[in-house]
């Protein structure tokens, strides 16, 4: 029997990522893709609870839902899959998500739902404006190998921009198939912190948060350091945000009483 691999992203159900992903999952198993009805890029975990969803069958195993990346997984780990999955695979997104974007990225958010229930996940990303095609020898390999894999793993795949580097006469899967590979940590990601004020029609204020990524320095090992050497990134990651060392909080409460 073959494994069952659910698939899905936060770019919306018909983004060409989507489709790559899908195609890489099925060349190893069975693939249930339920995604969002439109883009939910930068929902994090968010998940719906205060309204209803739906859910609307687009073709066989394809699945469009009304709601988050995080929506999707739990809906379909619970309801629409016809076994429990696998493998999550997440993306491919259309862009970065490196360093601290893991804490706003729907892309993610989907991979971090499926780990939490349980689930070996990983989510993929790739730079803006690049074929999501150069995804697809590193997914088939990591979905594989995650579907073998008896440990709980959590991954966040980065995949450089080489679009400009390509070789004529290779097609951009044996090309694909040749870029390195490095593990990494979470590096540093800078971005240019800007609130824009507008006014509309009705001459009320309205704003525009974020901005561009900006320059920094780049550490090896970090997930910053491998793409920006031409190098696919793939980060292990752990969900456990308690601090290691609880001694200084002890010592915080401790001073709390004093006068």
């Amino acid at each position: 029997m073959k494994p069952l691999i659910l698939v899905t992203n936060d770019d919306g159900i018909l983004a060409p990522g989507l489709a790559v992903l899908a195609e890489a999952a099925a060349s190893v198993g069975d693939v249930v893709i339920c995604a969002p009805d439109e883009e939910r890029s930068g929902s994090s975990h968010a998940i719906t609870l205060h309204t209803h969803l739906r859910a609307h069958r687009v073709r066989d195993g394809w699945w469009r839902v009304s709601g988050t990346p995080v929506d999707c997984v739990y809906l379909a780990v619970h309801h629409l899959c016809p076994t429990r999955p696998r493998v999550v695979v997440s993306g491919i997104n259309a862009g970065y998500n490196l360093g601290g974007d893991v804490f706003y990225s729907g892309t993610l958010g989907a991979a971090a739902e499926g780990f939490l229930r349980g689930i070996s996940s990983v989510a993929f990303s790739i730079d803006r404006g690049v074929d999501p095609r150069w995804v697809g020898p590193i997914a088939k390999r990591l979905i594989r190998a995650l579907v073998n894999e008896p440990r709980l793993c959590l991954l966040n795949v980065n995949v450089p921009g080489i679009e400009g580097h390509a070789v004529v006469g290779e097609s951009i899967e044996e090309q694909a198939a040749a870029i390195p590979v490095e593990v990494t940590r979470l590096g540093m990601r800078v971005y240019q912190d800007t609130v824009e004020t507008r006014t509309d029609l009705m001459g009320r204020p309205y704003y525009w948060i974020g901005g561009p990524p900006l320059l920094a320095e780049h550490k090896p090992g970090d997930d910053t350091h491998a793409v920006s050497h031409g190098r696919i990134s793939v980060t292990p990651l752990d969900l456990n945000l308690g601090a290691a060392d609880l001694e200084p909080t002890r010592d915080l409460l401790g001073r709390s009483h004093e006068p």
